[in-house]
């Protein structure tokens, strides 16, 4: 099959997260963060799976650098486990954990690979959730000062940095659905939540253009949502899911107001007692990249409220529920393969939001159900096909005008899926979680050769070229 093209440089790199693979969660001073605790509490984690030892990367870094430089990428987007950094939240920062960013960024640099720093993929420091956790302001001033102590010493050499991960995820799934650490089941508590979280991020932001940071941005997971069906009802229920999933992230960061339709979703929930004035201004600095995590759209119909009473309602009950589709492949997480709904959520994003940084792909790729076969060879068909077509999808946005930079795959290893445990496996290459082996995947080869393709047929944007050779904020095609 042919390879999607891309432009002059595009760059290519792969994605990971620190709980879901370095392990080691109490080694050189690393405090407990929500999802250690999480994992111990019985009936949270299939098979009460825990991320203590997860992929061992703390311990085998050098080694997965090496799976980096075998398979070319131009960067390599990881996160810094802020419980390493400061185990209660606060304070000066722990050196062990710091040293360990640093080993691995020089491994990457040596190797020809530019870091791309996660400050928040969902570890926090239980101390803090103690004290309130991101329903409380303190936290978000917390994660400021955090932002300023790892850019102080990691900011001479990451060149992109990225302040959260999908705050949807720890807005919501973790403070309103209970599916993600903390486990909580709240409505104001998580609509709360969720403005601290941009309020952090507006302060991550501030401390790294003071340490000098290069670039940065943030990583949102916007749904592309589809009705079940052209009724009022369903239309409706999608309007209602749209502010949920996206407007309560891209709005303030990107158009410097709150969504449109808050009483329509929450109700009496929705108060703001949790806003002051000047937070907005804070959340919509200006940003050099826009990342962006896509997997599967959502289809969604009208529903009754799960429960009737205002006072003991979460903020995900908002009259919705997503619906099964039967037309399509779906992926062992039982997530649907339609990939040109990335075209369109891309190029409606860039529709509705003209003033958009530049965007980065900062996740892409599929569970799948990979066997190794008696010549130890991983024949992972499935994801390959999901990855070039969600690759054709992003040139055909690219194409349409859309600005889009670089692509990471998710992941570069099978890992600890959160509240699935270790029964879905993301990565290009295989982890047996018994020996700590790998196994490079065929989709790894898959995308070595795309990345070598892409890499001969440009005349820029080479092995280390992870930056786009242009000034933020301009086009490099």
């Amino acid at each position: 099959m042919s390879l999607p093209q891309f432009p002059d440089g595009f760059f290519f790199g792969t994605a990971t997260a620190s709980y879901q693979i370095e392990g080691a969660y109490d080694e050189d001073g690393r405090g407990m963060s929500i999802w250690d605790t999480y994992c111990r509490e019985p009936g949270r984690v299939a098979d009460g799976a825990t991320g203590d030892i997860a992929c061992d990367h703390y311990h085998r870094y050098r080694e997965d650098v090496a799976l980096l430089r075998d398979l070319g990428v131009d960067s390599y987007r990881f996160s810094v486990a802020w419980p390493r950094i400061q185990p209660d939240g606060t304070g000066p920062a722990n050196a062990a954990g710091l040293d360990f960013y640093d080993r691995l960024v020089d491994e990457l640099l040596a190797s020809g690979i530019s870091p791309a720093a996660t400050l928040y993929h969902w570890d926090l420091p239980q101390a803090l959730e103690d004290r309130g956790g991101w329903r409380v302001r303190d936290t978000a001033e917390r994660f400021g000062e955090y932002a300023g102590l790892v850019a102080d010493r990691l900011g001479d050499r990451v060149d992109r940095w990225i302040t959260l991960n999908e705050p949807f995820c720890s807005a919501f799934v973790g403070y309103a659905a209970g599916g993600h650490a903390p486990g909580a089941r709240e409505g104001r508590g998580a609509l709360a939540a969720a403005h601290h979280l941009l309020v952090g991020h507006g302060l991550a932001v501030r401390a790294l253009r003071e340490a000098g940071a290069r670039e940065v941005g943030i990583t949102l997971n916007p749904d592309r949502l589809l009705p079940a069906t052209g009724s009022p009802a369903d239309l409706a229920a999608v309007r209602r899911v749209e502010t949920l999933h996206n407007d309560v992230w891209f709005e303030p960061l990107f158009a410097g107001r709150y969504p449109q339709h808050e009483a329509e979703t929450w109700g009496e929930l929705a108060d703001g007692s949790y806003r002051r004035e000047g937070d907005l201004e804070l959340i919509a600095a200006p940003l050099d990249f826009t990342g962006i995590n896509y997997y599967r759209p959502i289809t969604v119909a009208d529903a009754p409220y799960r429960d009737p009473d205002p006072a003991s309602r979460t903020a995900v009950d908002v009259r919705a529920e997503e619906t099964w589709r039967d037309d399509v492949r779906h992926t062992t997480m039982g997530w649907p393969v339609v990939p040109h709904t990335f075209t369109d959520l891309l190029v409606d994003l860039a529709k509705r939001y003209p003033g958009l940084p530049p965007l980065l792909i900062t996740e892409n790729g599929s569970a799948e159900a990979d066997t190794v076969d008696a010549d130890g060879r991983v024949r992972d068909t499935d994801r390959i096909d999901y990855l070039h077509s969600h690759l054709d999808a992003l040139a055909a946005a690219i194409d349409a005008g859309v600005d889009v930079r670089g692509y990471y795959v998710w992941s570069l290893l099978d890992n600890f899926e959160w509240a699935r445990g270790y029964g879905q496996r993301f990565g290009i290459v295989r982890v047996d979680y018994d020996t700590q082996e790998r196994i490079p995947k065929d989709s790894y080869h898959w995308y070595r050769q795309l990345i070598s393709a892409h890499r001969d047929r440009t005349t820029t944007g080479g092995a280390t070229g992870a930056t786009p050779r242009t000034t933020p904020g301009k086009d490099p095609r």
